[in-house]
């Protein structure tokens, strides 16, 4: 039996990927974060949102050692983030800057693979932090990437519909044609691999436009080497298959698709045992907990669904695996952003800041704000540098305000030269944390703007934000001017909703999209 048992609500568009570790789950969105929640209880880690970022999320991932989680974006960057602190460990510019569409860790956690929508692969070397290898592998898109369990080979699938098996040197050993018609969505390696006397055999799912999901058999031989063999193709979902999963014990496979529907398979027979029908929109991610009995899917319909799985087939979680908290219903069903201002941010008075900033424990920022005269239009175009060099904050100066103030318990008699230097270092780095708090703080309430209750086409489908100058590109759609006009000067000649290329770069205004966000703005 399936059952759903919590729904989190946080992102404010569409969820791409979800990802488990054996403590975390992360989930990654259109709306340009990612979001970060313990398994235990499935609340929000206090860093989360990560919004490092600057466009649409479409992937995440964790290493197998637990400490990094990797996320890709149309910013043609791919971050790793420390999973402790929420940090960024290391940023990735894909080779040519094109958007990054997959990205996914070898399992010994020293290598990373990233997909771009050009057809390039790109292999990074974390403990060096550089590029140790790129290829194309066609003009399609790579959207999927996995590891097989030993880390001796990956498979990369593209919107051409081809599934390409790759040694860790990134030389093709193996290549399927038209595995998917009209295009891979998503592949993953089972965890476990046998062994058949000189052969060492692998099982792969993949997914597709076709609206298929395919069992593989992936067999290496020492002499024969790299061999791939169709087992099952299982067709019970009724559109495109976005996503796949297999389970940490090989049991079981999870799907998603454009009908709406999860489907769980047995992966042993290739025999369906459910369908569940919760989410409202497309589902486009799925993936197994390695601990405990979850599973977790992803949909455009902005929510993110946990199911419990209770099934016989699943003997590796039944060995003494403990379940979630029992409270986990009522954490986290239905939870949302507070959502009860009544103005929109940019309309809002000094008095409304300064309101704000109690509420988000801002309090020691109130005078430095009504000072500066931060309104709500102000507080929006608020930046890191802004914040430095014309509000002091995260700076030398302000760090010297706020050690005073935390010194003045103390008697300067009493503090010796390397106590007054670390409290001088820690009052440094409590500004700059600060400063990050503003901006987090800030990014969230942008983040309302795209509620419900914004039609989808006022938003930018590069930034996802009301446009405020939009424009009418080659490919039909419409655009902020600033963002197509940055994406086609970083040598994007491909249309960002489409990925053809533009048969031209001029965008004329839209003049009367900008008329209809006016009205509707007014009437909020």
């Amino acid at each position: 039996m399936v059952s759903l048992i919590c729904t989190l609500q946080d992102h404010r568009d569409d969820v791409n990927w979800c990802a488990f570790s054996a403590s975390l789950l992360a989930t990654c969105s259109t709306d340009k974060t990612v979001r970060v929640y313990s398994v235990r209880d499935f609340s929000e880690l206090p860093f989360s949102p990560l919004t490092g970022h600057g466009y649409g999320v479409h992937c995440c991932c964790f290493s197998a050692c637990g400490r990094y989680l990797a996320s890709c974006s149309t910013d043609a960057t791919t971050v790793v983030w420390h999973t402790d602190s929420g940090d960024i460990a290391a940023a990735f510019e894909h080779p040519g800057r094109s958007p990054v569409r997959v990205c996914a860790f070898s399992p010994d956690s020293a290598h990373l693979v990233s997909g771009g929508s050009d057809g390039t692969l790109a292999l990074w070397d974390l403990r060096t932090k550089t590029l140790r290898r790129t290829c194309v592998v066609n003009e399609a898109t790579v959207v999927a990437c996995s590891f097989s369990p030993c880390g001796q080979a990956f498979v990369t699938g593209s919107s051409y519909g081809d599934l390409r098996l790759w040694d860790p040197e990134m030389n093709q050993q193996q290549a399927v044609k038209n595995a998917h018609d009209l295009g891979v969505t998503c592949c993953h390696f089972a965890p476990q691999m046998q062994s058949d006397g000189d052969s060492v055999l692998f099982r792969l799912s993949s997914c597709g436009q076709d609206s298929l999901l395919k069992i593989w058999i992936i067999s290496h031989h020492a002499e024969a080497g790299w061999k791939m063999q169709l087992l099952y193709t299982l067709a019970g979902q009724s559109a495109p298959v976005l996503s796949c999963s297999f389970s940490a014990d090989g049991q079981l496979l999870v799907s998603g698709s454009v009908d709406k529907t999860v489907t769980v398979y047995d992966a042993n027979q290739g025999v369906l045992l459910y369908t569940l029908k919760h989410h409202e929109r497309y589902v486009t991610a799925c993936a197994f907990s390695p601990t405990v009995p979850l599973i977790a899917t992803g949909s455009m319909d902005k929510t993110v669904n946990i199911w419990r799985v209770e099934d016989g087939n699943s003997g590796y979680w039944n060995e003494g695996k403990s379940l979630p908290v029992a409270n986990t219903d009522a954490s986290c069903e239905g939870r949302r952003l507070a959502g009860h201002r009544s103005l929109l941010m940019g309309d809002w008075s000094e008095d409304d800041v300064s309101a704000w900033l109690h509420e988000e424990g801002l309090e020691a920022l109130v005078d430095t704000f009504k000072a500066n005269n931060i309104d709500g239009a102000e507080l929006l175009s608020l930046s890191k540098e802004m914040l430095a060099m014309e509000l002091n904050i995260g700076t030398a100066a302000h760090a010297k305000g706020t050690q005073t103030r935390g010194a003045n318990r103390f008697s300067p008699a009493h503090l010796c030269r390397e106590q007054r230097s670390a409290l001088w270092t820690l009052a440094l780095r409590e500004s700059a944390g600060l400063r990050n708090k503003v901006i987090r703080k800030v990014t969230e309430l942008k983040m309302e703007l795209i509620g419900t209750g914004v039609p989808d086409e006022f938003l930018c489908p590069i930034t996802r934000e009301i446009m405020k100058d939009p424009v009418l590109a080659a490919d039909g759609y419409s655009y902020e001017r600033e963002a197509i006009e940055d994406w086609i000067k970083a040598k994007n000649r491909s249309s960002p909703m489409t990925n053809l290329p533009l048969p031209t770069t001029t965008v004329t205004p839209n003049r009367t999209l900008k008329m209809a966000i006016s009205r509707w703005k007014a009437s909020q």
